[in-house]
């Protein structure tokens, strides 16, 4: 009776996979080998080599791409602290309304881009409408108002 140790096993198993290994090297080698005169050692070093250069092409084109990404990146984030801070005019913008007694009771829709903020909906008065372009006009990062309030006959 045969009796095989666990250790037997995983020591044949690597021995094996190297000899495979090695027989597919070669046959490879023997199936490309052209009249050129290499050796078989001297096929797997230029195969080396090709592969070493091959190497060294994609971590330039992944360097490329990698500034590529860069760049890309850069500009979003220009557009991004733009969009950031037309959202953050508007808030601001928004709660000087809320904390205006004439203008806190009234629905004013406030839209931002690029610094330029535009007002619409109701005013009661002419003097809300004025009061409301001063108000926002107040506001850091405002470049200009564009009031659409409409005032409602009373």
């Amino acid at each position: 009776m045969i009796q095989h140790s666990a250790s037997s096993g995983a020591v044949r198993r690597p021995l094996a996979a190297a000899v495979c290994s090695v027989a597919v090297l070669l046959a490879l080698a023997a199936c490309n080998k052209a009249d050129d005169g290499k050796t078989v050692g001297q096929s797997i070093d230029s195969g080396i080599a090709k592969t070493e250069q091959a190497a060294k092409d994609a971590g330039n084109a992944m360097k490329e791409a990698s500034k590529d990404a860069q760049a890309s990146g850069s500009q979003a984030t220009a557009t991004m602290g733009e969009k950031i801070d037309d959202a953050v005019i508007t808030t601001s913008v928004n709660a000087s309304f809320a904390k205006d007694t004439d203008l806190s009771a009234i629905k004013i829709n406030v839209d931002t881009k690029d610094g330029v903020v535009t007002l619409n909906g109701p005013a009661p008065t002419a003097a809300a409408k004025d009061k409301a372009t001063e108000l926002a006009k107040q506001v850091k990062g405002v470049a200009s108002v564009n009031n659409q309030l409409v005032v409602s006959a009373s």
